[in-house]
């Protein structure tokens, strides 16, 4: 019997829910016992391995999206895969196992190429910076030195099987994959915790994610390939991997420039505001943006669970699908906002002051406004990917340019206007209104229901 995408209902959305809830909390719990036990410098290295994890997995440029959903394709019974648009199949398809193996040898080969390029880099030109770093560190340097090979270690390794995400997530395990991850971060919690109790430093939260991830990455490797699905893999000879990998590229490469674009809109404020803004105004900016983010990942909990069917329904060239989860998309997205909103206007620095934060967020009309612009961002972005769900992106030109009028508009708006922290709120508001924020929803709305 011919293996299918996952069923995907309301039990994968609450594990959905939980996962993000858990995640959410972890870093949380972990974070007191980070500041209770390290120096400040110390921190400030932390916080260094950070960057350098998030600006390695940048390197990804947009392929394990375009992997997954074409995992899913082929899973829905396509039998070729297409730079643009889908190969339709019916609901009752067969698997190609033969394209489903090379797609898999692709993954592998591109993967391994970039794990080396990244240990190439960080181990030249990363060691050099981190060796400049470290001698204006007061701290046990051989400590930071030992993390900084194990973090050396972990993004080669964590690059080097990327693909297994997007094997899973092609598949639609959604509550598999979320029970996993939830696993693997509470294993790093208390992992993490016990060795800095233990006089570790640096080493102790680096060694935590290398055994987390390990862990994470042994039970993905087991769930999708089943016995079964070994069995029909080891029988067949896989289609080319290099045609294969020349379909996928093009709008691999347009989805990591959309991603440049939306960095460029979301992420340069904090960066250019700090040159113009004091130090509070930014924390205040920046502590709110954070509490957005994690409202925003709760409210596109129902978009990131679907997306599997999102690629089977254009498959199956099903509408009545795409109406039913466009509509549970954006209807979920909308009520979170709405009540998430609400109670944070009215609640949001009440909070704060029980726990005697000397940071807060921005004033109420700030924060609406906000809460506005966030909530237009996320309903366009879902609307981009019910497009993206086709094999096709007409939007990575206008991320790129939203991403550029954005910083455009951040210098107007933070040096000769001298708006503070309304330019920093206003600049990419006003460069996603322009286009992106009403552009995509209105084609997915015409596309299914002709309007």
């Amino acid at each position: 019997m011919a293996e299918k995408i996952e069923h995907i209902g309301k039990k994968e959305i609450i594990w959905s829910y939980a996962g993000t809830a858990f995640m959410i909390g972890a870093g949380v719990i972990l974070l007191p016992f980070i500041l209770n036990k390290m120096e400040q410098e110390t921190v400030g290295i932390w916080n260094i391995f950070q960057t350098i994890t998030f600006l390695v997995l940048l390197l990804d440029f947009g392929f394990r999206p375009s992997f997954a959903r074409n995992i899913s394709y082929i899973f829905s019974g396509v039998k070729t895969l297409q730079r643009d648009g889908v190969a339709h199949t019916s609901s009752d398809a067969e698997v190609d196992y033969g394209l489903l193996k090379g797609t898999i040898i692709a993954m592998r080969r591109f993967y391994r190429w970039i794990a080396l390029g990244v240990f190439a880099l960080l181990a030249t030109a990363g060691t050099a910076y981190f060796w400049y770093i470290l001698q204006k560190y007061a701290g046990d340097k051989q400590d930071a030195l030992i993390a900084w090979l194990l973090l050396i270690g972990i993004n080669c390794y964590n690059l080097y099987t990327f693909y297994y995400e997007a094997l899973l997530t092609g598949k639609g395990y959604v509550k598999r994959a979320q029970q996993i991850n939830m696993l693997g971060q509470a294993v790093y919690i208390g992992l993490a915790i016990g060795l800095i109790y233990a006089g570790l430093g640096l080493t102790a939260i680096v060694a935590s994610q290398l055994v987390s991830t390990i862990i994470r990455r042994v039970l993905t490797y087991r769930v999708f390939f089943t016995p079964e699905l070994k069995a029909h893999l080891t029988s067949v000879t896989p289609q080319e991997p290099k045609q294969i990998l020349s379909a996928i590229t093009p709008n691999a490469i347009k989805i990591g420039l959309t991603q440049l674009g939306g960095f460029l809109v979301n992420k340069s404020a904090i960066l250019i505001g700090s040159a113009f803004l004091t130090l509070d105004e930014v924390a205040c900016y920046g502590i709110t943006m954070q509490v957005m983010d994690i409202l925003a990942r709760c409210g596109t909990v129902f978009y990131q669970s679907y997306l599997p069917k999102l690629a089977q329904c254009r498959a199956e060239n099903d509408l009545a699908g795409l109406k039913r989860y466009y509509l549970l998309c954006t209807g979920s997205l909308l009520l979170i906002y709405a009540v998430g909103g609400v109670a944070w206007v009215f609640l949001g620095n009440w909070a704060l002051d029980l726990i005697h934060s000397q940071t807060h967020f921005v004033p109420a009309g700030m924060l609406a406004v906000m809460l506005i612009i966030s909530t237009l961002e996320h309903n366009h972005a879902v609307s981009a990917g019910f497009i993206m769900a086709d094999n096709k992106i007409p939007f990575f030109i206008p991320s790129l340019v939203s991403g550029a009028a954005t910083v455009l508009l951040l210098w107007i708006f933070l040096g000769p206007l001298s708006w503070g922290v309304w330019g920093l709120i206003l600049a990419p508001g006003l460069a996603q209104l322009a286009y992106q924020n009403w552009k995509w929803p209105s084609v997915v709305i015409k596309e299914l229901w002709g309007k």
